[in-house]
């Protein structure tokens, strides 16, 4: 008697619900989804349940050999997480027309979970299995060598099961995977978006979509299976250090759909990681984030780069993004970036709530035909309170500019200030200067003197109090490891901005032989503007705090 797929599926469903099986918020949310559209009986309801259909997938899959690494069996053995993600992407079908229900599916999980394998399977099922008449099927990554992997696995697994090539006639040649007289063929593609034009993709396996530089890639495909009955995108990735972008949007989208804020019934998706507050080194937090611990990820490797991530920060970034799937900003980040998204950020903080308060004002505007900041800091008690804006020239939001996909994602969110023409014209940032001024009691308005005497000039003429915050290390490596410190401690508070948050993540320090820092970014794209203006703001609270430990030792009031 053969495996029952499904039973195995819906024990792992409701294991993960109940909490016998560690999970973290969004698989629970998956499974719960699942759960829930199993027990619908509405007749309005467009899809059913085809238990032969998710079954037929998993049974495909467990006939393919492996062709890496060591395996307690020959062919692959699906776990029940993976039972589960197959049968829920293959089982629903449209009540009138028998068609697939999902037609994109997330898989983000960490390392070593078998996610290529798998990816692999699901090709060679959409190419073998799938009933689509001259399928097209393509693996897809930013390089070639990346979107080869799934196929280099299902391009083995044919080539070392011959009943597989003799029943579907299928031959594995040199650059392709193909069913000799049907025109169905499987396919590596890299990012060269103009070979994708024309095709009429039935299915495709998208490899680390956290590494894809823009959307172009993603949004080829997603409209050459515009003429498919039943396309499928099987989207796997582990987590990056990249807080926007297509992976970025795809991934808040998933979330969406698995708490039902947004009812698209044809996407498919499942995260897992671990939850906030969880102990990243406790080995409970690394089985919510590994379903294959045990199996494919070996729980002595998982220990030994805990404790190399415990001893340096460097490794505790890559462990807790490639390991727990937590995204913790850029790989060699100055900033704990685990720290200022779990302890510091309050989305809750309103900058109306700060009317009438003393703050200092900073600005960064290195470039006016890039990304220019203005941030202002207020301080309560022992906290301080960081609101940043950002302005940018419309023309850097044009397709094919660097950042193109994030700049436009903030300009709708109303994350930025857009101005008109290719370079930023000053009058923006000193209306709201002004009008802030209003609003706010300024106690200074720093600026690096190299980048705007002019606008300097013109503030001063309104009354505003300008105070230089040269760009040197003299000025910047102090505040800068205390606002490294503040926001370990959790007392640096902001509320969410993701520009802001973006380019605190792009910091990386230049560390001098006298262990001063400064901060710098590791390619150009990776802009650090706000952040640089609120390291600024940082020096202008540190000499406020100087002078009032002055007064203070003698006796005197603070002016």
């Amino acid at each position: 008697m053969g495996k029952d797929y499904v039973a195995l599926a819906d024990c792992y469903a409701r294991d993960v619900v109940a909490g016998k099986i560690d999970a973290c918020r969004w698989v629970k949310l998956a499974c719960q989804r699942q759960i829930n559209d199993r027990k619908r009986k509405d007749k309005d309801w467009p899809w059913r349940w085809d238990k032969a259909k998710a079954s037929r997938v998993c049974a495909f899959i467990e006939l393919l050999p492996h062709v890496e690494g060591r395996w307690r069996t020959v062919t692959v053995d699906l776990e029940p997480w993976q039972c589960f993600i197959l049968t829920t992407i293959f089982g629903w079908v449209g009540k009138r027309d028998g068609m697939r229900r999902f037609r994109k599916a997330l898989i983000v999980i960490p390392r070593k979970a078998g996610k290529t394998l798998m990816a692999a399977g699901v090709a060679l099922y959409l190419l073998m299995g799938d009933s689509e008449p001259g399928a097209q099927i393509v693996s897809a990554a930013t390089t070639r060598d990346q979107a080869k992997l799934a196929w280099t696995v299902a391009h083995k697994q044919v080539t070392r099961t011959p009943e597989l090539k003799t029943h579907f006639n299928v031959e594995a040649l040199a650059h392709s995977i193909l069913i000799e007289g049907e025109g169905s063929t499987f396919k590596p593609l890299s990012r060269d978006v103009d070979s994708l034009e024309g095709l009429n993709i039935s299915g495709a396996v998208i490899d680390e979509l956290h590494a894809h530089p823009n959307r172009e890639l993603f949004d080829v495909i997603d409209e050459a299976t515009g003429a498919r009955q039943q396309p499928l995108i099987f989207i796997i990735s582990t987590e990056g250090d990249n807080d926007s972008g297509i992976f970025s949007e795809q991934v808040k989208y998933a979330q969406d759909v698995m708490e039902g804020t947004h009812g698209d019934d044809t996407y498919f998706g499942i995260y897992y990681t671990i939850d906030k507050g969880d102990d990243w080194m406790a080995p409970a937090s690394w089985y919510k984030a590994n379903p294959n611990l045990g199996v494919s990820v070996l729980l002595k490797d998982m220990e030994a780069r805990c404790s190399q991530a415990a001893r340096n920060p460097s490794s505790q970034s890559s462990f807790l993004t490639k390991r727990l799937n937590v995204r913790v900003g850029a790989a060699d980040s100055y900033f704990n970036m685990l720290a200022w998204d779990r302890l510091c950020k309050d989305t809750n903080l309103k900058i109306e709530d700060f009317y009438g308060e003393p703050c200092f004002v900073t600005l960064d505007l290195a470039s006016k035909s890039d990304l220019a900041a203005r941030v202002m800091i207020f301080r309560r008690v022992q906290h301080y309170y960081v609101f940043s804006r950002c302005y940018l020239p419309e023309d850097a939001i044009e397709r094919g500019q660097p950042n193109y996909d994030r700049y436009r994602g903030w300009m709708r969110a109303g994350h930025l200030v857009v101005t008109p023409g290719k370079i930023i014209d000053y009058e923006f940032i000193e209306r709201d200067l002004l009008e802030d001024a209003k609003q706010f009691r300024f106690k200074r308005v720093g600026y690096d003197p190299y980048q705007a005497t002019q606008f300097v000039t013109r503030m001063e003429k309104q009354g505003l109090k300008m105070v230089e915050v040269p760009a040197t290390v003299l000025q910047f490596s102090d505040p800068m490891k205390e606002m490294a410190a503040l926001i370990i401690s959790g007392r640096l508070r902001h509320n969410g901005d993701p520009v802001l948050s973006w380019t605190v993540g792009n910091v990386i320090a230049k560390v001098d032989a006298k262990e001063n820092v400064y901060p710098r970014k590791a390619r150009e794209e990776n802009k650090i503007d706000a952040a640089v203006a609120t390291i600024a703001g940082m020096n202008l609270w540190s000499r406020e705090k100087n002078v009032q430990s002055i007064y203070e030792s003698r006796g005197l009031l603070t002016l």
